[in-house]
């Protein structure tokens, strides 16, 4: 597990937390932003908001992304004065999200995360890495000043 916290000239903050791709180490990312929430003083509503899009991206990769079950997850927060990115990132199996139309009977247990994601943030992004390996998942969450 490694970590990197830093901050610009504009005051935004970075942190950058790289866990195992197990689900008990989804925590610690709780927790990391948890503590940058306080930075900027967020709701609590809309900091549990962020925890549960949180976990559903980083439950994704663990899930999906390495079958043999060895692997890593990078999670990256950055605040912004007007919002916080999240982007959370493995280089696992690659990851085809539904569309964004797809019929609510297609949907099957377990796959509602991504639909979660998108009620949560005010910006989603979801892409493959190179060659069909990996997946990027970064979310935006505008904050009001």
């Amino acid at each position: 597990m490694t970590g990197g916290f830093e901050v610009d000239e504009n005051g935004a903050h970075a942190i950058r937390l790289t866990i195992p791709a197990k689900a008990e180490y989804i925590m610690l990312g709780r927790l990391a932003l948890a503590g940058l929430s306080r930075l900027r003083g967020l709701p609590q509503e809309t900091v549990a908001d962020l925890k549960l899009a949180l976990t559903e991206a980083c439950s994704n990769s663990v899930r999906h992304a390495y079958p043999n079950g060895e692997g890593v997850v990078e999670i990256v927060y950055d605040l912004q004065p007007d919002r916080l990115v999240i982007e959370v990132t493995d280089i696992g199996e690659g990851f085809e999200p539904r569309r964004r139309d797809a019929d609510a009977d297609e949907l099957s247990e377990g796959g509602l995360g991504i639909a979660i994601i998108r009620a949560i943030a005010d910006e989603l992004e979801i892409k493959s890495g190179v060659d069909g390996r990996g997946a990027r998942l970064r979310l935006v969450k505008r904050l009001d000043d």
